[in-house]
């Protein structure tokens, strides 16, 4: 069933957040969870953990903590849309974020999305507005099987490339 829903996470970030990784909306999962990328099966913590070369976090505390210390903000490109379950074959009537929150708050270098459902929104709705085109990488949703975890670690790699050249 569709139903109107409202992003209930509050993005990670502070003023030492030097890259921004946005989703699209948050799944089913993560609501329940009350955090980003809170299904057991997305691959997000795993290969941002291998890319920066620590351990998985595994608390909402932890999961902050490493985000904070590796200078990255995340958060989600929409703030509410209808949606069936977890789809993003199903997201209509979009209401954006306002990434003015953090682009005031922090020096962001780099902004980059994960997935091309990300991508799309955030070229339709956001770029608009604030002028900063964004880093597409493949999605570490487990709909993406395509990308296996070594490919995705190769490529998030470039979160850590575009570090060090900042």
């Amino acid at each position: 069933m569709e139903m109107n829903v409202t992003h209930p996470i509050s993005p990670v970030y502070d003023s030492g957040s030097q890259i921004l990784i946005l989703g699209s909306f948050p799944s089913v999962k993560s609501r329940e969870a009350g955090f980003f990328y809170g299904h057991p099966q997305n691959r997000f913590w795993k290969v941002v953990s291998a890319v920066f070369d620590e351990d998985v976090p595994q608390t909402i505390e932890e999961k902050k903590a490493f985000l904070l210390r590796n200078h990255i903000a995340v958060w989600d490109v929409i703030q509410s849309c209808d949606i069936k379950g977890s789809s993003d074959a199903s997201i209509k009537n979009v209401m954006a974020n306002d990434l003015n929150i953090i682009l005031k708050a922090a020096e962001i270098k780099a902004i980059f999305v994960n997935g091309k459902t990300a991508l799309k929104y955030y070229q339709k709705y956001t770029e608009p507005l604030i002028g900063r085109a964004a880093i597409c990488l493949p999605s570490t949703s487990p709909a993406n099987a395509a990308w296996n975890m070594e490919r995705l670690i190769e490529k998030w790699k470039e979160l850590k490339d575009r570090e060090k050249r900042i």
